[in-house]
């Protein structure tokens, strides 16, 4: 079992940048594969990025390539998702998810999830 707790989320003007924490509980962290997803409003829940275990592949959305970047500390159970230049189409509830085996882009893959987290980018 797995529990997931993000933090970060806020308000922030176009632009701007934002750093979403997800800690998780037990002494496995380190065995499963990251993902982070976001739902805006009225929207089905997307991928927006992933990494493995190890920390070595990262995968991420078209959207956010080049923009965000995520990455895992497994001594402290902590995975990030940096965002930058963030925009208004960014806005969503993100979420942190927790799987075995590979990192993958399919949400119904993952075993565990987060509250999530809301994001809100101002125009």
């Amino acid at each position: 079992q797995v529990q997931l707790v993000e933090s970060g989320g806020g308000l922030v003007q176009a632009g701007g940048s934002l750093r979403l924490s997800c800690e998780a509980s037990g002494r496995t962290f380190s065995s499963y594969a990251m993902g982070w997803f976001r739902q805006a409003p009225g929207k089905e829940r997307e991928f927006v990025t992933a990494i493995s275990w190890s920390g070595g592949r990262t995968y991420y959305a078209d959207s956010v390539k080049g923009r965000f970047t995520i990455s895992r500390d497994n001594a402290k159970n902590t995975v990030y998702l940096q965002m930058n230049s963030l925009k208004p189409e960014d806005t969503a509830v993100y979420y942190c998810a927790a799987k075995t085996g590979v990192s993958s882009r399919l949400l119904y893959e993952y075993d565990y999830w987060g509250q999530g987290t809301q994001v809100t980018v101002s125009s």
